[in-house]
């Protein structure tokens, strides 16, 4: 059964929220200094801007990716390439409790997530649907794609980016964005097989690739870099 993929927010929405986070940044007092990053991990490569409030609060904005890369594999029975990529953009306040450089922030990440699932049918594996075995061949398909929502809530802790001296410093995060994983199947099953095929058949197996590969809630994201204050 075929679902609708989550719509998209649009270009603007997200230049619109990137603008107000740098305009944020931009009514911290000039007196204090800012700060760019970089660091590595979860979500790959992440470079970005600090400014500090005050004492205690912190404003940030940053940009990561993970790239993307192609990885073979079988998921409910059905042989897959997937095609991995994350990219986002990470509007954060950070507050610094005890007034030196641990913090906790929240914030929102702007997501570009997508899992897409191609099937590798070769007309010599057999893939059962529900209690139904067929032999798919390369025209048949059963494709899927997991998306995660286009705007996270972001949750986490952290060091740094809170030093009054110029110069370098050590970062370091770990969080997690929210977000409830869709699952889109695209697939021309039911024509190729009529007769033989139910669209019961389609849905039991849809509902074990939901439950295998679109059960993630949450993000994780966990880094750590350098920092230089001026």
């Amino acid at each position: 059964m075929a679902r609708r993929a989550p719509t998209s927010l649009p270009l603007s929405s997200l230049l619109a929220l990137s603008g107000f986070s740098l305009a944020c940044l931009t009514w911290a007092p000039a007196s204090l200094a800012g700060e760019v990053y970089g660091s590595v991990g979860l979500p790959g490569v992440v470079v970005g801007y600090a400014h500090t409030v005050n004492q205690h609060l912190g404003l940030r904005v940053d940009a990561g990716t993970t790239g993307s890369f192609t990885r073979s594999r079988t998921e409910s029975g059905i042989p897959y390439s997937v095609k991995f990529k994350y990219n986002r953009i990470g509007l954060f306040g950070d507050y610094f409790p005890f007034g030196g450089r641990f913090r906790f922030t929240t914030g929102l990440t702007i997501n570009d997530t997508a899992l897409p699932l191609k099937t590798r049918f070769d007309g010599n594996t057999s893939v059962t649907f529900n209690q139904t075995t067929i032999t798919p061949t390369a025209n048949d398909r059963f494709d899927a794609t997991v998306k995660i929502p286009r705007i996270t809530p972001y949750f986490g802790l952290g060091w740094g980016h809170q030093a009054r001296e110029a110069g370098l410093g050590f970062i370091a995060d770990v969080g997690v964005s929210i977000g409830r994983a869709k699952l889109s199947v695209h697939q021309n099953l039911l024509d190729n097989y009529p007769g033989i095929l139910t669209q019961n058949d389609i849905d039991v197996k849809t509902g074990e690739l939901r439950d295998n590969v679109a059960k993630v809630r949450v993000l994780p994201q966990a880094s750590i870099g350098i920092s230089y204050r001026y």
